[in-house]
């Protein structure tokens, strides 16, 4: 039997012969602003992953609230509150090195996704901030991404997921815990019964 590292591609010659030219509405909906129609989805996405590179790798992290909460400031410009976390600040760490992000929307029930390429700085003025509040809660920053590029992805990997379909919901209590995991990581000190019981409690508290 073959190995398949005896297969790998090495050049954009080699990748464009297995793939050919590309598929052509994959050129056209792309433009370099965010056009009323691409900001209809925007605005109803409660939900992106945003991928960021640094000089201690990539990172791509989930970014959710009510659908909105990514504001469309102009055709160019997207700005986005920065909820609180573990305080990991991988990708705000990335973006201090280099500005170049990727952000992929999600809209429940919507097969297609829409992608964004563009720059990010880190903005803590103060009105921007509390302009994001949920419950009198303000964000500490607020990410403003310059629009390089925007298109929309088609719905053929949300169909083959069957990503919006009920009846292939996982059963959360099929997969391990976070406690469960973080007591095999940590051979007991963080973790267990205790952490899981309090979640409930610790993300109601926590969530802005």
């Amino acid at each position: 039997m073959s190995d398949f590292r005896d297969h790998v591609v090495t050049n954009i010659e080699a990748l464009e012969r297995i793939y050919g030219e590309p598929y052509g509405p994959s050129i056209a909906k792309e433009t370099d602003r965010i056009t009323p129609q691409y900001g209809a989805f925007i605005e109803a996405a409660p939900f992106f992953a945003l991928a960021t590179a640094g000089a201690d790798g990539l990172d791509c992290s989930p970014r959710g609230d009510a659908p909105g909460f990514v504001r469309i400031h102009d055709e160019k410009t997207l700005l986005v509150p920065d909820r609180r976390g573990n305080n990991r600040i991988d990708s705000l760490r990335n973006i201090l090195s280099d500005p170049r992000v990727a952000l992929l929307f999600l809209i429940p029930g919507c097969g297609e996704t829409i992608r964004v390429n563009g720059r990010a700085a880190i903005s803590t003025d103060p009105a921007l901030c509390a302009s994001f509040a949920v419950n009198e809660k303000a964000p500490r920053a607020v990410l403003v991404v310059s629009v390089d590029r925007i298109f929309y992805q088609c719905s053929k990997a949300i169909v083959r997921s069957k990503l919006w379909d009920p009846s292939r919901h996982v059963d959360r209590k099929s997969l391990p815990s976070s406690g469960t995991i973080l007591a095999e990581l940590t051979d007991g000190r963080l973790g267990g019964e205790a952490h899981d019981r309090a979640a409930p409690e610790r993300l109601k508290a926590t969530l802005y």
